[in-house]
């Protein structure tokens, strides 16, 4: 790992602020709560709110989550962990590192003898920074690096794991969880939850998500089956109640995501919201959201905490939004369904080796949040170009539609909602405990495909791999453009009230500029991040996929305010005062992103109010023409010969995404550049020249 630090000039000011001015966790609170009690800005003038400073961390590809404490601002780069001013965007300190956290870091206070620390995920495993003087934490682990490897890799020593989400931290305790090579093979390093001390960086405590045997859980796993299981990982966020010392972890679906004949049974504690002692590590309650899973619906987004009102009594609820749309609800002390939960039959495979499971698990309210069924007759229609490619596609891959949890067959191709994108995504929700709404993004957005045999050239093994024309993560949409296939709304966002669990209110969330050209409007569009709420009456969010930061009525769902970023937002905004006595409103319009394409940026935006309205919403020109992209029925993408192409199908065809979707979008070198960093945070196996060789080749073939 090369690291140094970079102190801008400067005495370092650290001005003492209210907790409640600041936004000191990723989701305000450790429980993820997401609503600030500022209200400076309200509904009355959050159409006077303009941009007040924007820092460019000097490399593009973060989708991190600033924080704020005690006067200073934290956060990830692409390029290293960053301290600037809050009120100016001032770089205090920077630390430069590679491989770092995608999505944010954590903060711990120290105490009188120790200054405080910033955690976060980079190249090598966890660093701990000093956060006064921006340099390596002295006395934790070594020289302020943590090896996240240790205990975790089992029989396999080169597998990987890193850390792309922030840690929670309980009094003295970081707690981690990891991203450990997901998809397929099935072999890979363990998933384990594990607390480590927040001084000198040793193990505290650790949590089997796949039980070893002898202990509970193990039984739902075939003989063997557990070993160096990879998966069942929590590479999203974990939240905390401090009060009692629980922590809530959402886990990952096992490996291979798409077959499971070597894992028969529920595969505990795989796709499952698990509570565990913050202090021990100590499990206290789980429920599985989805048993076996064949369609990799992690459970990602934080498990937000609140306090229900039901029947005039207070219960103490969290909250899990999934990739399937669907939304739990629990009391977070026991566990139990908050608005009932049910087991209904799902169907079953006929793939050789297969044995699905044969009921999951749906609340009996709030209904699905996002699309979960389909009809032909519900195809986009509303512009001739697209939908007749819409038709085409559908038609000519012999598509059936299926139910949620369809199993993929080997005959023709299965479509069926929402895609491995969502329905909900790893942003989450956010809360209103005032009104006690519950707001939250979702796609509508399908995924098709069929499973095929192969085997193993070396062991003669036999087993089946899920494929298509777009390859083994086939959404339903036109690949270039990124619009989908059926109609809209695209996406949305959400209110529940969960007093009854019944939906308040739904609008559609942004715009597909190349359909407006054309007259059609309020489609919405695909999101990835997610929205906070604030006292002021509002829900602000980014996410969308048309670079624009948007601000909601938190009790109606009117658009209130809109304005361009640099780029897109996948990520989640945040709130704070600042000493100047100004709220502002923040978010990185990071851009780029694996899945939807996007111009990549290095932005961190803030916002507060001006004396007059906000500036006129800038309308962007229409894109460049785009090359002819016509569907096909078989047969991966063909990539044309040239230097570099080996090291392209082997590092960019992962686990997260095929072939199609990197070479679907044409990108300027700039752009491919940042996008192959991106991956590589994610990831994909490249270093040192192939690097280099990729961008080239890329650049060369698919540029603008």
């Amino acid at each position: 790992m090369i690291y140094k630090t970079i102190l801008a000039l400067g005495a370092f000011a650290a001005g003492l602020l209210g907790a409640q001015s600041d936004w000191p966790v990723y989701g305000y609170d450790p429980g993820a709560s997401r609503f600030s009690p500022l209200k400076q800005i309200h509904t009355g003038n959050v159409h006077r709110l303009q941009r007040a400073w924007t820092f460019h961390t000097g490399k593009p590809g973060s989708e991190g989550i600033p924080i704020v404490v005690d006067g200073v601002m934290y956060l990830v780069g692409a390029n290293g962990l960053f301290a600037v001013e809050p009120e100016t965007g001032k770089q205090i300190w920077h630390f430069e590192a590679d491989k770092v956290a995608l999505r944010g870091l954590a903060w711990w206070p120290g105490d009188r003898n120790t200054h405080p620390r910033v955690f976060a995920g980079v190249q090598g495993g966890m660093i701990a920074i000093d956060a006064k003087t921006g340099k390596p934490a002295t006395g934790f682990a070594n020289e302020g690096l943590l090896d996240l490897r240790q205990a975790v890799l089992g029989d396999l020593p080169d597998a990987r794991i890193s850390l792309q989400s922030p840690p929670a931290v309980y009094k003295n305790i970081v707690i981690t969880g990891s991203t450990n090579g997901e998809g397929a093979p099935t072999k890979g390093a363990y998933g384990d939850i594990r607390g480590w001390d927040a001084y000198t960086g040793k193990l505290v405590w650790s949590f089997h998500t796949v039980p070893r045997p002898g202990e509970p859980g193990n039984d739902t796993w075939p003989p063997g089956g557990w070993k160096n299981r990879s998966g069942a990982n929590a590479w999203g966020f974990l939240t905390l109640d401090m009060k009692r010392g629980i922590v809530y972890v959402p886990l990952g679906a096992p490996t291979s995501d798409f077959y499971g004949a070597d894992r028969h049974g529920d595969g505990l504690y795989g796709n499952s919201l698990v509570a565990l002692d913050a202090a021990t590590g100590k499990l206290k309650w789980y429920q599985q959201l989805v048993h076996h899973d064949l369609w990799d619906f992690d459970l990602a987004a934080p498990p937000a905490l609140f306090e229900a009102s039901l029947n005039g009594r207070s219960v103490p609820a969290v909250a899990q939004i999934t990739k399937m749309g669907i939304l739990f609800v629990f009391d977070r002390v026991t566990g139990k369904p908050l608005y009932g939960m049910e087991e209904r039959p799902v169907p079953r495979s006929t793939v050789p080796g297969e044995k699905t499971a044969a009921t999951q698990p749906f609340p009996l309210k709030p209904p699905p949040l996002s699309r979960i069924d389909f009809t032909k007759e519900e195809i986009y229609n509303l512009t001739p170009d697209h939908a007749a490619f819409c038709r085409d596609l559908f038609e000519s891959n012999q598509m059936r539609i299926g139910s949620l949890y369809t199993p993929l067959g080997l005959e023709g191709n299965v479509l069926m909602f929402p895609s491995t994108l969502g329905g909900g995504g790893w942003g989450g929700v956010s809360i209103d405990p005032s009104l006690g709404y519950l707001f939250t993004n979702v796609n509508n957005l399908g995924q098709w495909g069929h499973m095929e045999k192969r085997i193993d050239r070396s062991t003669g093994a036999e087993t089946y791999v899920r494929t298509s024309s777009y390859g083994t993560y086939a959404r339903f949409w036109n690949l270039e453009s990124r619009i989908p296939c059926s109609n809209p709304p695209f996406g949305e966002l959400i209110a529940v009230d969960t007093r009854t669990g019944d939906i308040a209110w739904r609008t559609p969330l942004g715009t597909v500029p190349a359909l407006e050209e054309k007259g059609v409007r309020n489609t919405g569009t695909l999101n990835l991040g997610g929205s906070i709420a604030t006292a002021g009456g509002l829900v602000f969010i980014g996410a969308t996929n048309d670079s624009r930061f948007r601000a909601f009525e938190s009790k109606t769902g009117r658009l209130l305010w809109e304005q361009p970023i640099d780029a897109n937002g996948h990520t989640i905004p945040i709130t704070y005062l600042g000493k100047d006595g100004k709220q502002y409103v923040a978010i990185m319009a990071g851009g780029g992103g694996g899945y939807f394409g996007g111009t990549p940026s290095d932005s961190v935006v803030a916002f507060a109010l001006g004396e007059g309205p906000a500036p006129p919403l800038v309308t962007r020109a229409s894109p460049a023409p785009r090359r002819e992209f016509s569907v096909r029925t078989a047969g991966p993408p063909t990539l044309p010969d040239g230097a570099g192409k080996a090291v392209v199908m082997r590092s960019c065809a992962g686990t997260c995404h095929d072939m199609q979707v990197v070479v679907g979008v044409r990108r300027d070198r700039a752009a491919w550049a940042a996008m192959v960093d991106n991956m590589i945070a994610r990831g994909a196996k490249a270093k040192g020249d192939e690097v280099k060789l990729i961008v080239d080749y890329l650049a060369t073939h698919f540029g603008k």
